[in-house]
């Protein structure tokens, strides 16, 4: 099989966008996480949360990766963060990540996000657009109008490149510095074991856990760490009941939960401050959390350059910012008949308002 990946360049650029990639689900999950409304569905606010804390060790994955090929992670730069809706690949036809309230429809979406799809042949692993999609993720980045036919094929992309660098250039292909590598003791999920990258098997190792834990890639419903992955973990939420060890998919045999659809915030879904009065509350309160968002990835970005013992306090203060966002759900905006405001992640805006 060939690649599109032939120079180190091309690599370190695939990487890029596989931090953004992973990055650009944990605003939709926050969204839909802290649109609960306190004291209910439970169930529901661990599994979202879980999901949310793997897709930071995903986003940690693709820097590790990064790093080791001699790249420079960099969250903070402009386009890093998408507006939102943002378009994802789903065979052959896309669709829309949107910043929403929990609901069935969410959850749906979060499905969409996750789901397990593999090409049906050779061919057909890239699509041409002839007019891409602004904001469209799990691109070519060496050919923006291409579009893989799912992540999961993207993180295929980067794999068959790993090995072809490799063996063109040996482990010189590793020359990134170690100490930019997050270990271990400087991330805890409870969602799978953090895997520093040195060499050719690690960095498949990295590519493996992302597709198998996000996506179930493969088939499998519980990755090779044994952790369930995204999908089955949001089918969960439909099916009423959890999975356990040795279940078929759409077959879950756990205990059983309930959710209660009607219990979330009706916020503003895929809101922009342009959407809020200049000088509102609800302008000032969407302006004050895109700069603690901001903050937050800037943070990041230090952890993944040198610092990672940066990373677990970053883990805390994206957690923290549920405060920043409650400000928001909690709140109708005036002449839309209950529609509470929303976060809008809107990091250009924070950009300009700096320079």
């Amino acid at each position: 099989m060939s690649t599109r990946i032939t120079t180190v360049e091309q690599l370190r650029e695939y990487l890029h966008v596989a931090m953004q990639l992973e990055h650009a689900t944990i605003p939709p999950y926050l969204t839909a996480l802290y649109s609960l409304r306190p004291g209910t569905n439970s169930d529901a606010y661990h599994i979202i949360r879980v999901v949310a804390v793997e897709e930071m060790l995903h986003l940690t994955l693709a820097t590790n990766m990064l790093n080791a090929v001699g790249g420079s992670p960099d969250l903070t730069a402009p386009g890093f963060v998408p507006s939102y809706p943002a378009f994802l690949p789903d065979g052959e036809t896309d669709f829309q990540v949107s910043l929403q309230r929990f609901s069935r429809q969410s959850v749906q979406n979060f499905l969409q996000i996750e789901r397990p799809r593999e090409a049906p042949d050779e061919q057909r692993r890239l699509f041409h657009r002839s007019a891409p999609r602004a904001q469209q993720l799990a691109v070519a980045p060496d050919e923006p109008s291409m579009r893989y036919y799912s992540i999961g094929e993207f993180y295929a992309e980067i794999g068959r490149g790993f090995r072809y660098l490799h063996q063109e250039m040996g482990d010189v292909l590793f020359s990134g510095d170690p100490a930019r590598q997050v270990t271990k003791e400087y991330f805890y999920s409870g969602g799978g074991a953090l895997i520093t990258v040195t060499d050719l098997a690690s960095a498949e190792a990295a590519i493996r856990l992302i597709s198998e834990q996000g996506e179930g890639y493969g088939g499998r419903i519980y990755g090779e760490q044994r952790e369930l992955a995204h999908y089955y973990r949001f089918e969960q939420l439909l099916l009423g009941r959890y999975y356990l060890a040795g279940d078929q998919p759409g077959q879950p045999t756990g205990p059983a939960f309930s959710v209660d659809w009607d219990s979330s915030y009706p916020i503003k879904q895929d809101a922009h401050l342009a959407d809020y009065p200049a000088g509102s509350e609800f302008s000032n309160a969407a302006i004050t959390f895109n700069r603690g968002y901001a903050d937050f990835l800037g943070l990041l970005t230090e952890a993944f350059t040198g610092r990672p013992d940066l990373l677990i306090k970053a883990v805390t203060v994206m957690f923290r910012l549920r405060d920043l966002m409650t400000q928001l759900v909690h709140n109708p905006i005036p002449g839309l008949d209950g529609v509470t405001a929303a976060p809008t992640f809107e990091m250009a805006a924070v950009a300009a308002v700096s320079s």
